[in-house]
């Protein structure tokens, strides 16, 4: 998949969004190159971590003993041991917690990130990063007000992850943004629309989704899902070598509006 180019900061840069406010003090945003429109209030492009260099795992050596023969000739006979068998690294256990109830979600906002799933690589922390007001604001090309605007929806936080999956196929970003009530973050969702083919989204009645397919089959085409469950907006990223199967991502913002409505 054709890189995102990185920020100093490890970040891929996000596309530039214009923003301005509509006469009915409603949000309208504007994308440059991802051509995206809201009604009421959007992030644009999500961010990702550079994936840390892997780790060789080890790898056993065969050792060798010698026994002594029982006569008296000097000559030794050499016995050769089996190979020792080395136990897979075990993923290190999260110790995030949260609960939610009456889709209301309390504790570590990384706790109800999407899994990564076996054999998955994450890129960077393996529980996700918390996302400063400079992150999230440059989530909107930095804008002037956007975090005041966000704040008329009861912006509390934000999180977010990027993982690979295990066959190397697709790169999934997750991000969660908590809101005042269950009511603003249905709006601000509801209001997040893009200028792409639009995809229908099974499994997630909330969720409308994007496709942009690539030109050609070599080159990177991406999906984007946007749905809310509770006080917590999310979206889901996922690029592809090729044209996307929306299968895919239905399958993803499906785990990922169980996980914030059941909490685990």
């Amino acid at each position: 998949m054709t890189a995102a180019p990185v920020a100093a900061s490890g970040r891929k840069l996000p596309r530039a969004v214009g923003v301005a406010l509509a006469t009915a003090g409603l949000l309208a945003v504007t994308a440059t190159s991802a051509a995206v429109t809201v009604a009421v209030g959007k992030p644009d492009d999500r961010p990702a971590v550079v994936a840390a260099p892997a780790k060789a795992a080890p790898t056993a050596t065969a050792g060798a003993s010698a026994s002594t023969a029982a006569s008296a000739s000097p000559t030794a006979v050499p016995t050769t041991a089996a190979p020792t068998t080395v136990a897979p690294v075990p993923r290190p256990v999260s110790t995030l917690k949260g609960t939610v109830s009456g889709g209301r979600h309390e504790g570590d906002l990384r706790y109800f990130l999407l899994p990564i799933p076996d054999a998955g690589e994450s890129y960077g922390p393996p529980d996700g990063m918390k996302l400063t007001d400079d992150e999230v604001a440059d989530l909107f090309d930095n804008q002037d007000g956007i975090m005041r605007i966000l704040g008329s929806y009861g912006y509390k936080e934000a999180a977010a992850r990027t993982y690979r999956t295990a066959d190397g196929k697709a790169e999934v970003t997750v991000t969660l943004m908590r809101f005042g009530s269950t009511a603003m973050a249905s709006e601000f969702a509801q209001g997040y629309t893009m200028k792409l083919d639009p995809i229908a989204i099974d499994g997630d009645p909330a969720a409308h989704g994007y496709v942009r397919k690539p030109k050609q089959q070599a080159y990177t085409g991406s999906m984007t899902g946007i749905s809310s469950q509770g006080d917590v907006q999310y979206t889901l990223d996922v690029e592809v070598k090729g044209t996307p199967d929306k299968a895919l991502l239905s399958e993803l913002m499906k785990r990922q509006r169980e996980r914030l409505s059941s909490g685990g």
